[in-house]
C-alpha cells in the first residue's frame, strides 16, 4: 500500500492516503473523468509494479450515494461484514442482476446500484458459490463507511 500511495503522490495526487490494506486510495483530482484517471492508474500501475489491475474511480458524492441507495439496511447495521458492494466499470441492467439472482442457488441476494452491485452473502462470502459475470472489485460494508468517512 506504501508503493502505491507512493505511486499516486508521483502522479501529482499530492493528498494520496490509502486505508489499511484494502486497495483504496483516497486523492484529490482535477475535472479529468473518472475513465482517464482509471486508464491512467492501470497504465502506471502496469510499468511501476509489472502487474495488470482494474482501477475503479468514484467521487464523494458518488461514495455517499452508494451509502445513501443501499438496498440492505438491516444488513447493513446487523450483519455488515457480509454485505459487499461490487463495483463496476459500467451499470449493469436490471434483467442481468434479475437473471444472476434467479440462476443462484445459494443464499445470497443481489441488488443492483450505481456503476456497482450490492451482494448481501448471509453464509459469508469465502463460502459462497455465487459468481457474478461483471469483472469488478468488491469491498465490505465496514469498508465502505470507513472510506465514506475519511472523504468527509
Amino acid at each position: 500500500m506504501a508503493d502505491l500511495r507512493m505511486l499516486f503522490l508521483k502522479l501529482g495526487f499530492a493528498d494520496a492516503k490509502t486505508l489499511l490494506n484494502s486497495g483504496n486510495v483516497l486523492f484529490s483530482a482535477d475535472r479529468r473523468s473518472d475513465a482517464t484517471l482509471e486508464k491512467l492508474f492501470e497504465t502506471e500501475t502496469e510499468k511501476k509494479f509489472k502487474v495488470k489491475a482494474e482501477f475503479f474511480v468514484r467521487t464523494t458524492d458518488e461514495m455517499s450515494a452508494i451509502v445513501a441507495a443501499n438496498p440492505f439496511p438491516r444488513e447493513a447495521k446487523s450483519d455488515p461484514g457480509r454485505l459487499h458492494v461490487v463495483f463496476l466499470k459500467d451499470d449493469v441492467g436490471a434483467k442481468d442482476v434479475s437473471t444472476i439472482q434467479s440462476a443462484n442457488k445459494g443464499p445470497e441476494s443481489i441488488k443492483r446500484g450505481m456503476k456497482c452491485v450490492y451482494v448481501y452473502y448471509p453464509d459469508g462470502a469465502g463460502e459462497s458459490k455465487l459468481r457474478l459475470p461483471w469483472l469488478g472489485t468488491g469491498r465490505n460494508w465496514n469498508t465502505i463507511l470507513k472510506l465514506v468517512a475519511l472523504l468527509g
